[in-house]
């Protein structure tokens, strides 16, 4: 139902999905097993049945829902149908982040955090796959018109699959961040395209400028990287060759974070032989 109301209406699978989880606290809410009501829709505009519940005051008048899926088809109307929220529209249908934020700054919710607590599950349950049409099994789902079948059998343990049409990057998964390598004819560009995201969010998750050249055989991380290393990495001897850029990749940190975790002016290169704490 997430993924239809995405295609039909423009609003990100993931938003309905962790709207939904939280609003209703995954269908377990007072209100949620009551009324079917599972994105907290109050009453203004509606004629159908109502119940009340005690939410910002006592006694609050929500909409009651028959079954559940109409409370879905009742969450794309109540975004649609008002004009507060017709800037979100305008949006990228796969850039969660914004759309969460923008909810907030609509007024959608009181709570400060709103938006934060929408992509912690969105990014916590990996619900971005919806998205970008990924099966729970990590395969593709065919939501663009394919051009050709993946014939490689072989999965690595950290694949996450071959996403959408191209069928062109196996997505690897490296300190739980989501990767693929570049290929030959590969821009930041064409990857972004590939994975329905801008190409300025693209080189914002990898660290690089507007005028950065992409080589063969780069990781280009689809999501941002962490804060630190993963648990097995506490720390990295620097090796010929090596900058602090390519470190920051390799471990999938954000090269500002690796600075900061090493005291580090950013005006400082790596030195062959500095032990940089990863963590």
């Amino acid at each position: 139902m997430a993924e239809r109301q995405q295609k039909e209406h423009g609003i990100p699978s993931s938003i309905i999905l962790a709207q939904g989880l939280l609003e209703s606290g995954a269908g377990l809410s007072t209100l949620a097993k009551a009324s079917n009501n599972h994105f907290g829709i109050k009453c203004a505009d509606w004629a159908g049945e109502k119940i009340y519940y005690d939410d910002d005051t006592k006694d609050e008048c929500f909409r009651k829902y028959k079954l559940v899926l109409d409370s879905y088809e009742d969450h794309a109307a109540f975004l649609r149908g008002r004009s507060r929220y017709a800037s979100l529209f305008l949006l990228n249908p796969t850039d969660y982040e914004a759309w969460a934020f923008g909810l907030k700054k609509a007024g959608y919710a009181t709570d400060p955090a709103y938006a934060f607590k929408l992509i912690s599950i969105i990014e916590g349950y990996d619900l971005h796959r919806f998205d970008l049409g990924i099966s729970m099994n990590g395969t593709s789902k065919g939501v663009g018109k394919l051009t050709g079948k993946n014939t490689d059998k072989s999965v690595s343990p950290n694949s996450m699959g071959s996403i959408d049409a191209f069928l062109s990057h196996k997505v690897l998964k490296n300190n739980g961040v989501r990767y693929v390598t570049a290929l030959a004819a590969d821009t930041y560009g064409s990857i972004a395209d590939e994975f329905n995201v801008s190409e300025e969010r693209i080189r914002l998750y990898n660290d690089v400028s507007a005028a950065a050249g992409l080589n063969p055989g780069s990781y280009v991380y689809i999501y941002p990287k962490k804060k630190n290393a993963s648990r097995e990495f506490s720390s990295h001897t620097i090796q010929p060759g090596e900058s602090m850029y390519s470190i920051s990749q390799h471990y999938a940190v954000k090269i500002e974070k690796l600075y900061q975790l090493n005291q580090m002016p950013y005006s400082l290169g790596a030195k062959t032989g500095q032990t940089l704490k990863l963590r």
